[in-house]
């Protein structure tokens, strides 16, 4: 099976995180230009009124066309304490949350330069509780054409993807909202566990 590219992503998908789980390789897009409105700088988490978007404020690049690794996070609107309270009121009733609240709140503290680098250390948490371990490398240089190119999963775009197929599992304001599929890996984590592994098993549709 050859390697899978997907895009660096902030708290990313459980699609994402899926390609992840099944693929053997998995090349994260370091040399792409920057494109707005993406899971790059984006999550979506279930908040109590139904899906939360989460965005991280960017310094604008200089130039109209600015490669990803080279992204700056601002600290415009004191972002980190909204984005770490949003994600306390929206999962601190949920089976797990206490079980990993202590790993996620320093990212929260502590001031990264670059996207990418905050993307990754979260990335390589989330593996870690999960118990994933693909093999990661970065490109060195953007291709166009490649197989296996999930670079396109994005949250403004609803394009088919047959290889994926999320079940339902446990969301503590299913009651109120249903099953809201395809949301932030920490969704997944907080309200199921280390069994989230299954669910990424499960999530596969071979061709």
């Amino acid at each position: 099976m050859k390697p899978a590219y997907i895009s660096t992503a902030y708290l990313g998908p459980v699609q994402q995180y899926s390609k992840m789980f099944h693929f053997p390789e998995v090349r994260i897009e370091t040399s792409e230009n920057y494109l707005k409105q993406s899971y790059r700088n984006r999550c979506i988490i279930a908040g109590a009124n139904g899906p939360l978007p989460l965005s991280v404020p960017i310094v604008k690049p200089d130039t109209l066309k600015c490669l990803t690794k080279d992204i700056r996070i601002s600290d415009h609107g004191n972002w980190r304490h909204l984005h770490w309270n949003a994600i306390v009121s929206a999962y601190n009733s949920t089976p797990f949350f206490e079980f990993y609240e202590d790993d996620f709140a320093p990212f929260y503290e502590k001031k990264y330069e670059f996207l990418f680098d905050f993307n990754e250390e979260l990335r390589m948490l989330i593996c870690q509780l999960l118990d994933i371990q693909p093999q990661i490398q970065y490109t060195t240089s953007f291709e166009a054409d490649v197989e296996n190119d999930f670079r396109w999963i994005s949250p403004k775009q609803d394009i088919a993807d047959p290889s994926f197929l999320l079940k339902p599992y446990y969301q503590v304001f299913q009651d109120k909202h249903g099953f809201l599929p395809n949301l932030s890996i920490i969704d997944l984590l907080f309200n199921t566990g280390n069994e989230g592994i299954l669910i990424l098993r499960d999530s596969f549709v071979s061709e």
